[in-house]
């Protein structure tokens, strides 16, 4: 008995390593055709399986979509509230609606809920007509972005998802994709993480929106992204959820149901929950460095984090590293805000994490009087 409870001691003193699977190992995804898991942060890989097989990817094409049409918001080019005339092309869409009509005024919000919850094709033409003119001339913005963010396997042949020919990407290329959207266009989660809500909903034509993600609804912190299914595609879904400081992206396609893409998305988030953290190694708003400027209203300033800084370890990771601190040539005058460098964080000389710098106040260069009162100042009081 004795020799028993000293074998068990060895057993628990052995070091257990949380990654119980290779993140190459298929059989997490035994439906998928393929997948991916990743830090949304970072993009680092937590788990793949086929990463760059080229697939149909249905209705995870609008996922594109959403990134230009947030652009177009952000950049001011176009309101939420803003009222658009439905056209015959957008009405006549099949597939998942919203049922909108030839010559009903609706908004570009209401045009957005329809696209990230019911994943209307309607709705995503018609937001194509408004900033691109035509589909095809918003499918080549489409096709532009994917090539801004570095991605080789994705080409797309029209704004919807439906099956056509030369129109695939990958679930790396999806990450990437929703990695873009959430990270650079958060705006993105106040309309994937709801479940249901109504288009016009001060009319007598309200029409309700039930999330087609159920992740939503039923996984702990789920908040997004988009779902897809098509013949070709089958059952695809990019899943996004947070837990504490830790955001995960899993991408599944090529499933044979929603039930099973469902299970397996929630398979995958939940391998990545029990298997890695986020270390938060700095806080947001923390100063990094003081500089000296020339010539400006402050001489010295204090550059700070924009976002916590953070790196992705194995649970039982208790690493340390080191940092290297980027400034950028500093030309007046500087918004408090502005990015003025980076600080990345190395694991034996590899970057492993980077966060942008900011100026926590207004800069602006002295003006001719000002620098000559500075100047007189200078030599009066042996500054010089």
């Amino acid at each position: 008995m004795k020799k028993l409870g000293i074998f068990l001691l060895m057993i628990l003193l052995i070091p257990f390593n949380v990654f119980a699977l290779e993140k190459n190992d298929n059989t997490l995804l035994k439906g998928a055709v393929s997948g991916i898991l990743i830090d949304a942060g970072s993009g680092k890989i937590i788990y793949e399986k086929e990463k760059d097989k080229e697939v149909a990817i249905a209705s995870m094409t609008k996922m594109v979509a959403q990134i230009i049409i947030l652009e177009e918001i952000e950049k001011g080019n176009i309101k939420w509230n803003q009222e658009v005339i439905v056209s015959k092309n957008a009405a006549d869409m099949g597939g998942s609606q919203i049922y909108i009509e030839e010559g009903e005024k609706i908004t570009i919000e209401d045009l957005m809920k329809g696209i990230s919850m019911a994943s209307g094709n309607d709705a995503t033409v018609q937001m194509a007509e408004v900033i691109g003119g035509t589909e095809a001339k918003f499918v080549e913005l489409m096709n532009k972005k994917v090539k801004e963010l570095g991605l080789k396997h994705t080409h797309f042949s029209n704004c919807t998802g439906l099956d056509q020919e030369n129109h695939y990407s990958t679930a790396y290329d999806m990450a990437m994709i929703a990695k873009d959207l959430v990270i650079n266009h958060p705006d993105i989660l106040k309309f994937s993480s709801i479940y249901e809500d109504y288009l016009r909903e001060d009319t007598d034509n309200k029409f309700w929106l039930v999330n087609t993600n159920k992740l939503v609804r039923f996984y702990e912190g789920a908040d997004g992204l988009k779902t897809g299914h098509t013949d070709a595609a089958k059952y695809c879904l990019a899943a996004t959820a947070k837990r504490n400081d830790l955001r995960l992206i899993g991408i599944v396609l090529g499933e044979e149901d929603s039930k099973t893409r469902n299970n397996e998305a929630m398979a995958l988030l939940d391998y990545g929950f029990n298997n890695v953290k986020m270390h938060i190694l700095k806080k947001k708003g923390e100063e990094i460095k003081k500089i000296k400027i020339d010539k400006a209203n402050k001489e010295i300033v204090s550059i700070i984090l924009k976002d916590n800084l953070g790196v992705v370890e194995n649970l039982t990771d208790n690493k340390k590293y080191s940092y290297n601190v980027k400034i950028n040539k500093i030309k007046l005058p500087i918004n408090k805000g502005s990015k003025v460098g980076t600080i990345e964080v190395l694991d034996n000389k590899k970057i492993v994490s980077s966060k942008d710098l900011i100026v926590v106040e207004d800069i602006v260069p002295l003006s001719y009087l000002e620098l000559l009162k500075k100047g007189l100042f200078d030599v009066i009081s042996g500054n010089l």
